[in-house]
């Protein structure tokens, strides 16, 4: 194989374990504020046979940092599989099809296609969005790719490529029924799997899985994030739109003896609940991913039999692996 022959290359390990029905297991790292790669390398390989796929962040909270897609491909020539997310926020579409076709020719296959956070939240004063796009026509804009055409339904001369994309939801959100349009909506527009937001109600994550989300035959990720302290619960209650980490949950930090450690708990209890509705988790643990195989350990999940890594031999090659069966329940950006 040519190592420009990308569109023969197998489809993503993530993808497989996706159509296996395994349950998901994805955790968050954001790139570094800087040149330097080596923490954000040091925290995703503690997460080597642990997780389907690492999930890498694209300017989350219009916060400055280097871009997934380089991140990714660093990560990539670690042998880790990565979930590379893209915003809307600071591209057109010119230079989002550019973007998503240079990932594919590096050998990224996975993409969460993302509307991205106003720009008002972050932390470059002056900087100006673009939202050209935004996640329900970023992801039809994958479908026209892999389906080999542009934007403007132009062929493309030099090959399609196969991209899997997902999109994220948010179980929580206050409005039912825009939450049933928007979910809707990106599933007609080609979403593959879905990975949520913070869940913090378990019982509102149950209703969206039977009511919403019931037959739609996609992976779908609850967002499971490590709370550290009951002052980290309450900043995130105030500054997160959409999430309101209940009491009983920030007492039991407060009165723990070792905060972070009930957080660990925490996490690997909801989890568990996790494994009772969903297809997956997307585990966040801001600055201290390094902890998160300890938490799957205490949720009962098992490491992988097969890491999922991938080959050096030829940068756009994929190493072949057989992932593990597990047990799988039901089934914004």
């Amino acid at each position: 194989m040519s190592p420009t022959d990308t569109h023969a290359l197998p489809t993503s390990h993530f993808q497989k374990a996706a159509e296996a029905r395994e349950f998901l297991i994805t955790a968050e790292v954001m790139p570094p504020k800087g040149g330097d790669v080596s923490h954000m390398v040091q925290m995703a390989q503690q997460l080597r046979g642990r997780v389907h796929a690492v999930n890498i962040t694209d300017g989350s909270r219009a916060v400055m940092r280097m871009s997934s897609l380089a991140a990714s491909v660093i990560l990539r020539q670690q042998g880790l599989e990565p979930i590379c997310q893209m915003a809307c926020r600071d591209r057109n579409r010119i230079a989002l099809q550019a973007d998503l076709l240079g990932a594919y020719a590096l050998g990224i296959r996975n993409i969460l296609a993302l509307t991205g956070d106003p720009v008002k939240a972050g932390d470059q004063t002056g900087a100006r969005p673009v939202f050209d796009l935004e996640s329900v026509r970023l992801l039809q804009l994958i479908r026209q790719l892999n389906n080999g055409v542009d934007a403007c339904d132009r062929p493309l001369p030099n090959q399609a490529v196969r991209l899997f994309a997902g999109a994220a939801i948010d179980p929580q959100c206050r409005s039912w029924s825009g939450l049933q349009r928007r979910f809707a909506k990106k599933l007609e527009a080609g979403a593959q799997f879905f990975q949520s937001q913070l869940i913090d109600d378990f019982e509102r994550l149950e209703k969206f899985m039977d009511q919403i989300a019931v037959g739609c035959d996609r992976p779908i990720l609850a967002g499971i994030f490590l709370l550290k302290s009951a002052k980290n619960a309450q900043f995130i209650n105030r500054n997160v739109p959409g999430v309101n980490i209940p009491e009983h949950i920030i007492q039991r930090l407060a009165t723990a003896s070792e905060p972070l450690r009930e957080g660990m708990m925490i996490a690997a209890e909801q989890v568990k609940a996790a494994q009772d509705l969903c297809q997956g988790v997307h585990m966040m643990a801001i600055r201290r991913e390094d902890l998160i195989p300890e938490i799957l350990d205490l949720a009962g999940i098992k490491p992988l039999q097969a890491t999922p890594t991938v080959t050096q031999r030829e940068p756009t090659e994929l190493a072949r692996v057989r992932f593990n069966r597990t047990k799988v329940l039901g089934g914004e950006g």
